[in-house]
C-alpha cells in the first residue's frame, strides 16, 4: 500500500470515528457536466453522504470552470476529465492528492445521413478534416470543458482552425450541445457516458460515426483543494470523498453504472480496475 492510500484510509477513520460532529455538514464539489448529465453522482454520492452524514453540494460545470472555481476556494473538491488542466492545477499549488477515478472514451456523433461521410474515417483527426472540409455543421462546447480541450486537440493535429457558420461554439454543456446537434443533424464530439445516457431517455436520435482511436480516450481525476493556498476549505471531508469514490465499494458502483439499462458500464474504474 503506497503513502496516499494509507492517508486515505487514516482519513476516512478519524471521519468515521467523528461521523457525530460533522452531522449535518456540507461538502463542495465542482465537477464536469458529464458526471452529472450521465446520471453517475446521483448513484455515487448517497452512500458517501449517508455513511458521513454530510451533503454534498454538487457545481456541474465544463472542467475549466470547475477548476477555476476550485482554484478560489470556492469548492472542496473537484472531479473532471482535462489532464493537461488537471496537471496545471496541482503545479500551480492549487490542488493536492489527485487521484486517477475512472475512464470512458469520447465519440463523434452526427445525423444518419452523414453528410461529410465521417463513417469513412481512420482517425478522428481526418473525421475533423472532412468535417471541415465540407464544412458540415459542427456543434462545439466552446466553453474550455475537458471535452471542448480535446475537440480543440484534435482541430490542432487536423491543422484545422475551424470558422464561419457551419461552426457553432454552444458555450452549453454536454447534454445541451447533443440536443442542439439533434435538432440541427450536426456533429459533435462527446463523451460516451453523457450520449448513452440521453440516447436511453430518447432525447436525442444520432448515431456514433466515430470512435476507436485512442486519441479518444478520456480519463478522469479528482482532486482535493490545497488547504495551504485556503485555509477555509473542508479538507478532511474532501479526502474522505477522494477515498470513497476510489475505494473498492465506490469504484464498484462505477464499474457497474449504467449496466441494467445499457448492457454496459458508462465509466470503466481506474483506480481498482476490478472492485
Amino acid at each position: 500500500m503506497n503513502r496516499l492510500s494509507l492517508l486515505i484510509l487514516v482519513v476516512i477513520f478519524a471521519v468515521s470515528s467523528f461521523a457525530p460532529a460533522l452531522a449535518g455538514e456540507r461538502l463542495k464539489l465542482s465537477t464536469t457536466t458529464s458526471t452529472e448529465n450521465s446520471g453517475l453522482l446521483c448513484a455515487l454520492l448517497p452512500p458517501f453522504e449517508e455513511m458521513f452524514d454530510i451533503k454534498v453540494d454538487v457545481i456541474p460545470v465544463g472542467t475549466g470552470k470547475a477548476l477555476k472555481i476550485a482554484e478560489t476556494g470556492d469548492v472542496d473538491v473537484t472531479l473532471v476529465h482535462a489532464r493537461s488542466l488537471e496537471d496545471r492545477f496541482v503545479k500551480q499549488g492549487y490542488g493536492v492528492n489527485r487521484r486517477e477515478v475512472m475512464y470512458n472514451d469520447f465519440v463523434i456523433i452526427g445525423s444518419k445521413s452523414d453528410p461529410a461521410e465521417v463513417r469513412k474515417a481512420k482517425t478522428a483527426v481526418e473525421a475533423f478534416q472532412r468535417i471541415a472540409g465540407r464544412q458540415s455543421m459542427y456543434i462545439s462546447r466552446g466553453d474550455n470543458s475537458g471535452t471542448h480541450v480535446k475537440e480543440l486537440e484534435i482541430w490542432k493535429r487536423a491543422s484545422k482552425r475551424p470558422s464561419g457558420s457551419w461552426y457553432l461554439e454552444a458555450g452549453k454543456g454536454m447534454g445541451a450541445v447533443l440536443i442542439m446537434a439533434h435538432e440541427k443533424k450536426a456533429y459533435a464530439l462527446t463523451d460516451r457516458g453523457t450520449y448513452l445516457a440521453l440516447l436511453g431517455s430518447n432525447k436525442i436520435d444520432l448515431p456514433i460515426l466515430f470512435e476507436g482511436d485512442p486519441v479518444l480516450f478520456n480519463s478522469y481525476g479528482i482532486i482535493a483543494v490545497n488547504p495551504a493556498k485556503h485555509a477555509h476549505v473542508n479538507y478532511v471531508k474532501a479526502m474522505a470523498l477522494i477515498g470513497w469514490v476510489t475505494s473498492r465499494a465506490g469504484q464498484k458502483i462505477i464499474k457497474e453504472f449504467g449496466r441494467d439499462r445499457f448492457g454496459k458500464p458508462l465509466f470503466i474504474p481506474l483506480a481498482i480496475p476490478n472492485p
